[in-house]
């Protein structure tokens, strides 16, 4: 076990599937041999789940909350489990930045519970990059060969045109390349999609290619990377297509997020690149229809620790790209 990467896995909304899903990947027999997992949370509530979903069986556990089990409304919003999957995120963050662990696996939370306990709250993504002190950063959704990096995400359709630049192409570009390295692909190839529809029909359907997207593409290329398009949306994810490459350049939230939920919903895994640290996620929501109730599919949170275990490996074997400052 100590020569196995150590995932910090918080366990989520203490009301959702995480504490299900939390237990279930600890005790799996398959990710304990690439992963050395420690669940962070309220010891009673991951008990409970333990007992519940995983036969009892030993799990390494950091406390993080002194919430009780009888106190949770199962299925329901509660500032009291906002509270607790806040701590969690935390506690676990500081430790991966501390190097006590070397990644981090975030289990599903509820952004109405954590503002009801008057934190403000965007996210997961927004509140890591926070306590990492990094401002530039970017979601990627991930499944197997299909990856897709997102220029703006979650903002109003109407303001993509005016909130894309060349420079933040240029900057969610390279973090894509450098992630698809740190899986072990030293020479991504990558496709960018285009804004407008027919990829701007020459300028009759918009001008954000001709004026903002070749350009930038074109400087990507010369610092070394392959990359094609733009492309039109509407047929870039097409297997045939998207199979020619190790990663895709989004526009906008979702112009990647439904082609990518149709093709993988049930195993996509959502990380957060440029970070100073290895962050994955699952890729839905907490599920409080069938919190609790041994329904929840682990295919997301299995793939997330798979792919931060297999992350942590190959860090200290990739070279970060030189066009990048670090």
């Amino acid at each position: 076990m100590k020569d196995l990467p150590k995932i910090a896995l918080t366990v989520g909304d203490p009301a959702g599937i995480g504490p299900e899903l939390a237990v279930r990947a600890a005790t799996n027999a398959a990710l304990r041999k690439i992963a050395d997992i420690t669940i962070y949370g309220c010891s009673d509530i991951i008990g409970k789940a333990s007992a519940k979903f995983a036969g009892n069986k030993k799990i390494k556990i950091v406390d993080t909350g002194d919430l009780k089990f009888s106190k949770v409304p199962v299925g329901k919003t509660d500032p009291r489990c906002g509270i607790e999957a806040w701590n969690a995120i935390i506690c676990a963050t500081k430790d991966v930045l501390s190097g006590k662990m070397d990644a981090l696996v975030t289990a599903p939370v509820n952004k109405a519970s954590i503002n009801k306990a008057g934190i403000p709250f965007t996210g997961h993504t927004e509140l890591v990059a926070e306590l990492c002190g990094t401002a530039n950063f970017a979601m990627m959704q991930s499944s197997g060969n299909l990856r897709v990096v997102f220029a703006t995400t979650h903002i109003p359709l109407q303001k993509v045109s005016k909130v894309l630049t060349m420079e933040r192409i240029i900057e969610v570009t390279e973090l894509l390349y450098e992630a698809i390295r740190q899986e072990g692909i030293n020479k991504p190839v990558l496709a960018c999609a285009a804004l407008n529809p027919h990829a701007g029909e020459s300028g009759y359907m918009g001008k954000e290619e001709i004026k903002m997207i070749i350009p930038a593409l074109r400087q990507i290329r010369e610092k070394g990377i392959d990359i094609q398009g733009p492309f039109p949306p509407d047929t870039l994810f097409i297997r045939e297509i998207r199979g020619k490459f190790d990663g895709i350049v989004s526009m906008y939230h979702d112009q990647g997020h439904i082609p990518f939920k149709m093709l993988a919903f049930d195993k996509g895994v959502n990380s957060t690149l440029g970070l100073p640290i290895i962050r994955t996620s699952v890729d839905h929501g907490t599920a409080f229809d069938i919190a609790w109730k041994g329904k929840a599919d682990t295919g997301s949170l299995f793939a997330a620790i798979r792919l931060a275990a297999v992350r942590a490996l190959n860090k200290h074997n990739v070279k970060i790209f030189p066009g990048r400052k670090n």
